[in-house]
């Protein structure tokens, strides 16, 4: 364990590793103000593209957690600078939040829904008929289809819920095209997130909480991982996977104990 406390720095999923919902988990709050206090370099990242840096600090605020804007990645973020480094100026048609839409923006992209070069889709209230239809249009006429992140479902306060995974699914059926996912557990996201803390792959250790997502996102990586059990994976359904995490433990609390 000291040769996590001795990292420069860390790189930690949010949801089920963080927070459940609007509730800060237990060890959270010492584990942050450890981070801050021994100038450890860190960067939360998620896959959900539905909300800006700004927003989710915001909300760690409402929690009673101090992290500022310049700490969080998103997918969105990931996804816009995917775009931009492969076709600068390019144009995207896009089914998701504002948040997807600012980041896009940042990166000299913008909206087009008469012969983009994208077909971009992240998670969204706003998902109907029209817009697949649409999406299925336009991909059909050449535009290539981007997914911000390959998650089937997602937690919400209301339970389990259809995440981007599950939204481009019926673009990628009546077309025949298959989406590039930008978000984790491809690891374009952690090599972002080194690049935004300026370290080396030996010098950070990656906490998440999904063996599918998080862990192979880390290896592929070659970054240290560490699996907490706050989230969606437990011990029993560990072995279930050909690849194990480097450490195991109960929550990132557990990481100064």
């Amino acid at each position: 364990m000291r040769e996590i406390l001795n990292k420069v720095g860390f790189i930690s999923d949010m949801d089920g590793v963080i927070y459940h919902g609007n509730k800060i988990l237990d060890g959270v709050a010492e584990f942050v103000n450890w981070m801050i206090d021994n100038d450890k370099k860190f960067v939360f990242l998620t896959n959900s593209p539905e909300k800006t840096p700004h927003e989710l600090s915001m909300k760690l605020q409402r929690m009673g957690l101090s992290v500022s804007a310049e700490h969080f990645y998103t997918s969105a973020m990931a996804t816009a600078e995917f775009l931009h480094s492969q076709n600068p100026g390019c144009t995207a048609y896009v089914i998701g939040e504002a948040a997807l839409t600012k980041a896009l923006y940042d990166q000299g992209i913008y909206m087009n829904d008469v012969n983009p070069d994208y077909v971009v889709v992240g998670e969204t209230r706003t998902y109907n008929f029209e817009k697949l239809e649409k999406a299925i249009e336009l991909v059909n006429k050449g535009a290539k289809l981007i997914g911000t992140n390959p998650d089937i479902t997602g937690p919400t306060e209301r339970g389990v819920m259809p995440a981007t995974g599950s939204l481009i699914a019926p673009i990628e059926i009546a077309t025949g095209k298959k989406a590039y996912f930008v978000g984790k557990p491809n690891p374009l996201m952690l090599r972002h997130g080194l690049k935004k803390l300026n370290c080396h792959s030996d010098e950070i250790a990656f906490i998440g909480d999904r063996m599918d997502t998080d862990i192979i996102a880390g290896i592929e990586s070659n970054v240290d991982t560490v699996l907490v059990l706050t989230g969606v994976t437990s011990m029993e359904n560990i072995d279930k996977f050909p690849y194990r995490p480097k450490y195991i433990l109960n929550g990132v609390g557990d990481i100064i104990k």
